[in-house]
């Protein structure tokens, strides 16, 4: 061994992985690490839903702006016709609107007539449906895709944001009690 200094970077090496396998046990850093995409930050919680002017999915649907989201609690859903889960979570949609959820869509990168027959065949929960057809208000929102939710309130304000499918249990656990207690501050004198 004429070169002891040559063993240093495997020796620092092994410290290296050893403590990087410690890391992983320890269940903290596990959880720490763990990677949720339903909870994707966004800048706009607590800020105002952003200003547009884009035309409604309807048929010879008008104008639609920020305006016309306003005065009660409200989901706005990102969705397009070209989106697989969109499809798994509109039956969810539409019980949530049957049982007097507000609900609002915002059709992205999509064919307007496409999304009418899509609406047409799996039933229409929006009580809006805004086309962005250019994905400019999605960029506004920070949309990384679709399906996206937006829970708003009555002034308009992003309260929360949820990345993914909306199912039962994320009715239950996560978007449906941030929307009640919405709905509750608004109905308290």
């Amino acid at each position: 061994m004429r070169r002891p200094w040559m063993l240093i970077p495997l020796v620092l090496f092994v410290l290296l992985l050893v403590l990087f396998l410690k890391a992983l046990n320890d269940k903290k850093t596990q959880q720490d690490l763990a990677i949720d995409p339903s909870t994707l930050p966004s800048a706009l919680i607590d800020k105002p839903f952003p200003d547009f002017s884009l035309p409604s999915v309807e048929e010879g649907g008008s104008l639609l702006s920020r305006a016309d989201l306003l005065g009660q609690p409200a989901l706005v859903n990102v969705w397009g016709t070209w989106c697989v889960a969109c499809r798994v979570e509109h039956p969810v949609l539409n019980g949530l609107a049957e049982q007097g959820v507000v609900i609002h869509g915002v059709n992205y990168k999509d064919n307007t007539e496409d999304a009418r027959q899509w609406l047409k065949e799996f039933h229409d929960p929006y009580q809006l449906n805004i086309s962005d057809a250019d994905g400019r208000l999605g960029l506004d929102l920070g949309v990384y895709g679709a399906p996206e939710t937006f829970l708003i309130d009555a002034r308009g304000v992003i309260r929360y944001k949820f990345v993914g499918v909306v199912d039962e249990r994320v009715w239950e656990t996560q978007l449906g009690p941030r929307y009640q207690a919405l709905v509750d501050e608004g109905a308290a004198p």
